[in-house]
């Protein structure tokens, strides 16, 4: 008996290319000892099937043969355990250099497969192929490299305000400035007093050790640990190099300008976090859970679906739902950015975030807690740091050689000069050299760059667009092609039959019941406009042989008759004579193969699509397109009175996809493409996008999860806004880059010449931090 082949299913992350896809199947298929390959690039997976004693040669063939056509996808057995994921709040983390460092460390521990560190929520994630408590081992890890940060696992956390603490050592802010003040006193009296020199000398390392001691301490614990270019050393390795060269004045004074600089750019932080966190502040703390005893205070995660909350005025609603008593006013500027309060009333939904300004209702549970839009608005933004912009890897790469070279170099000026040039003096090389490696610190760019990119995308959320990663938020500066989905999109997607139209034979009513026994089984909203114009209840006993054709409408048994309801491709696919009317959405009814006649259905554009075309225009996107399964007529129509550039109608998912591929085959390189859209079918799209957007407040969850942004208002016009916002944020980032390397640039040249002091040189580190961060908070006023 022959021996069964090995069958195998992989994942491959990061596949982004339908034409690699296929490229990878046909490469992958003509290996030996391959028996079946197919790559579904919708939901990026490889099947293989293999003859067994071969099938450790093919995986590694596959995977070089992808790593030579996709470089960036990733090939994961899905076969594997899930990735669990564990997270931890690391409380007084105030070190973006710190974090990266915790970040990596944490990141090759057996069992840990992805490792992110968001400086912004002080948040540790990690991925985990098994179930272990990590807790003591990361403790271990940050209790080395930042002993006064605490671990908190997530499920311990309590959500609190920030602290201001700048956690320098054991000390709180207080204790800080009164070690400062302790410090300031005692170089002053060294220096204004009449002290004998070992008194005055005594007095300068009593202030150093008040003001610097902990730098000193963080310092050696590192270099025990390997961990040698951080800010902890070049401060330390800078001072206590000027106490050798017999500036002790300068050594204590520029520790004390250090520690304070350091604490400003601590408070700088901390209000940049309260800032984006307040932005953010719309998780609801509990629900009135409606009991037969009465109403109870719970928890939003106690309340399951279908129970009844009571929301009063003032409060959030804590779950998704509907209206079922009662009638009040909204705010819902939370989750939609909308300033006019909706009005809501029996029968209405209502999703949690929202605040009751006026009513007292009651409100039947759709969601649990987990599945709820404030739930998922929060997961997105909390993640959305994980995906870091190619600007934020470029930084972290140029933090990580910046810093050695600039030691490197500042060794070489410290040494040689002397050496070549007559009458130098070593001990001015050496202070040179002293300078050369305060400036050297790169924090400026470390701290400010991420904060830039996370308050954009906490700004965004202001307005109701949630971006799911600071990489989607710089590439929507490259956008030049606008492509968009017709219904629910552009439309309202809510159709009402505005024309029956019945044929010689068949009176108007009995169009519309014909009509209405096809649709009966379907939620589409052409579906739901038929049968509401019905107004009766279909009894589905005289239903037989339902069937749905793909892309073209539906066949029944009814009554006895075959019922044909769809568009004009299922009358000419049935070979049947049917009347075409010039623009409109259209459902044919053909009866035992003779036509019945159409009814015609229309749907309202949305208030804004004309104006988010114009402002797409005026911002400079190239081409607008829209792709519709719609008759041809009725999307010409729309796109004309919406001046959108290209049309293509009547076309099926893959169909969309294919007019995708053609237009990243016109497009160059660096330009980027959005396709914005709402439905199931429009999944395919948007993950082939280079940004897919979707319609959040009625979009389908299939499309939200696909998409790498979501409008929670619906309004396409949002579109231009998070451009916009994309646009600002990119130069607040630039102003940082080109402001603190500008700085540092001037002041490594007039310290290498021995014109910049130590005092010169600890503002280009810490005082351009400080600015640095200020300049970032920026992103986070919401424009209109």
């Amino acid at each position: 008996m022959a021996e069964s082949g090995v069958k195998k299913e992989y994942l491959l992350e990061g596949l982004d290319c339908a034409n690699c896809a296929a490229k990878i199947e046909r490469n992958v298929s003509g290996l030996t000892g391959v028996t079946n390959c197919s790559v579904n690039f919708a939901t990026k997976t490889l099947k293989l099937e293999t003859e067994p004693d071969k099938t450790g040669q093919i995986i590694a063939s596959t995977e070089s043969i992808i790593k030579k056509l996709e470089p960036d996808v990733k090939m994961k057995d899905k076969s594997k355990p899930v990735l669990s994921r564990q997270t931890f709040y690391l409380e007084g983390l105030d070190c973006a250099n710190c974090a990266m460092k915790i970040e990596k460390q944490a990141g090759l521990l057996t069992g840990v497969s992805t490792s992110h560190v968001d400086f912004v929520s002080k948040r540790l994630s990690l991925g985990t192929e098994k179930s272990d408590d990590l807790t003591s081992k990361i403790s271990e890890i940050v209790r080395k490299l930042e002993p006064d940060v605490v671990v908190i696992p997530e499920q311990d956390y309590k959500s609190a305000k920030e602290d201001d603490n700048h956690n320098h050592g054991s000390s709180g802010i207080k204790m800080l400035w009164m070690r400062i003040a302790a410090s300031a006193v005692l170089t002053s009296i060294a220096v204004f007093a009449d002290l004998p020199f070992f008194a005055e000398l005594s007095m300068f390392i009593l202030a150093y050790i008040f003001v610097g001691g902990d730098v000193l301490l963080k310092a050696g614990r590192n270099i025990f640990r390997g961990q040698v270019f951080d800010e902890n050393f070049l401060m330390a390795i800078a001072t206590l190099g000027a106490f050798a060269i017999g500036e002790y004045p300068e050594a204590v004074a520029v520790m004390l300008f250090y520690q304070v600089g350091e604490l400003f750019q601590s408070l700088a932080v901390n209000k940049s976090r309260r800032s984006i966190s307040a932005l953010m502040n719309i998780r609801p703390e509990y629900a009135n859970l409606t009991t037969k005893d009465g109403t109870i205070k719970v928890s939003p995660e106690e309340v399951h679906i279908g129970d009844l909350i009571l929301v009063k005025p003032g409060e959030k609603f804590p779950l998704d739902g509907i209206v079922t008593y009662g009638n009040a006013a909204v705010d819902t500027s939370a989750l939609t950015g909308e300033s006019i309060p909706r009005d809501v009333e029996e029968g209405s939904e209502v999703l949690s975030g929202f605040i009751n300004k006026d009513g007292v209702v009651t409100v039947k549970v759709q969601k649990e807690f987990s599945e709820s839009a404030v739930s998922k608005i929060l997961e997105l933004v909390e993640n959305a740091s994980s995906k870091k912009a190619p600007t934020e890897n470029f930084i972290t790469k140029f933090a990580r050689y910046y810093t050695p070279v600039v030691v490197i170099t500042a060794l070489i000026l410290a040494v040689i000069p002397p050496l070549l040039i007559s009458d130098a003096l070593f001990s001015d090389w050496i202070y040179r050299a002293l300078v050369f490696l305060v400036i050297s610190c790169p924090c400026a760019l470390v701290v400010s760059i991420p904060l830039g990119f996370f308050g954009g995308i906490g700004g965004a959320s202001k307005k109701g667009i949630l971006i799911k990663g600071s990489n989607y938020l710089e590439a929507l500066n490259d956008v030049k092609y606008v492509v968009f989905d017709k219904t629910g999109t552009l439309t309202k997607g809510v159709f009402e039959v505005t024309e029956i139209a019945a044929a010689a034979g068949f009176s108007n009513e009995e169009l519309l019941k014909y009509a209405a026994f096809a649709e009966v089984y379907s939620s589409h909203p052409i579906a739901l406009s038929i049968k509401k114009a019905y107004g009766k209840t279909v009894d589905e006993k005289v239903l037989q042989d339902y069937l749905e054709v793909a892309g073209q409408g539906i066949k029944v048994q009814a009554e006895g008759r075959e019922i044909l309801a769809g568009n004009r491709k299922l009358m000419i696919e049935e070979k049947i004579d049917f009347t075409e009317p010039k623009e409109g959405t259209v459902v044919h009814v053909a009866v035992d193969r003779k036509y019945a006649g159409y009814i015609l259905i229309s749907d309202q554009e949305k208030d804004d699509a004309k104006t988010a075309i114009q402002q797409l225009k005026a911002l400079g996107i190239k081409k607008t397109i829209m792709l519709t399964g719609d008759a041809k007529g009725v999307g010409d129509a729309v796109g004309k009175n919406l001046g959108i550039d290209e049309v293509y109608a009547e076309l099926l998912p893959h169909q969309k996809v294919e007019e995708i591929e053609k237009l990243f085959k016109r497009k160059s390189p660096k330009e980027k493409l959005i396709f914005v859209g709402d439905g199931i079918n429009d999944t395919p799209v948007l993950a082939r996008a280079d940004i897919g957007i979707a319609m959040g407040g009625l979009g389908s969850d299939a499309a939200i999860e696909a998409a790498d942004i979501v409008i929670m208002t619906d309004e396409p016009s949002k579109i231009a806004d998070a451009l916009k916002l994309a646009k600002r944020t990119k130069g607040i980032v630039w102003q940082n880059i080109i402001f603190a390397l500008g700085v540092k640039a001037i002041f490594l040249l007039l310290g290498a010449f021995g014109i910049a002091t130590m005092w010169e040189a600890v503002f280009s580190d810490v005082g351009v931090t400080v600015l640095a961060v200020l300049n970032s908070m920026r992103v986070l006023k919401v424009k209109d």
